[in-house]
């Protein structure tokens, strides 16, 4: 199933996790549509301003999907609003500044990004139409534990 130009529901539902464990990782009706909502406004826009293809590390993750990866009970992947995405050939740092400059989204965090090595990390991008809060977080980790940043620090 098509949930854009160029994004399918299997791509953006698939999980290692979920299929070494055995678990459903279906959306429902609800997370399906803000799946759809995602790949229309963040996405596909990121798509086709690159012109490249976007890697899906993670999107959405059924609630003991989400717990076998360790995530936060609240997170936006449950509901299907998040996705975690890397291009080939582009900075993550660069493609989170493009992000922040030219869409609107809930939370846009630059994920364990060094800087001096384009590919490393992730960015993960949340939309809740309802929460367009735009916050933008650098996560890394500091004596073992995750930290969150104010702001893109690249």
């Amino acid at each position: 199933m098509n949930l854009s130009a160029n994004f399918t529901l299997k791509e953006l539902t698939k999980s290692d996790t979920a299929t070494r464990l055995g678990l459903d990782n279906t959306p429902d009706d609800e997370a399906l549509e803000n799946l759809k909502t995602l790949c229309e406004k963040v996405l596909q826009p990121v798509r086709e301003h690159f012109d490249k293809s976007v890697s899906v590390n993670s999107a959405y993750r059924s609630p003991e999907s989400n717990a076998a990866v360790g995530g936060s009970k609240t997170s936006d992947h449950c509901k299907g609003m998040a996705a975690d995405i890397e291009i080939v050939g582009v900075a993550n740092a660069d493609l989170a500044q493009w992000i922040m400059d030219n869409l609107e989204y809930t939370q846009l965090i630059l994920e364990f990004y060094t800087p001096g090595i384009p590919d490393s990390g992730w960015v993960h991008v949340s939309y809740d139409p309802n929460n367009l809060k735009k916050q933008e977080l650098t996560a890394t980790k500091v004596a073992g534990k995750t930290t969150y940043l104010n702001g893109l620090v690249a």
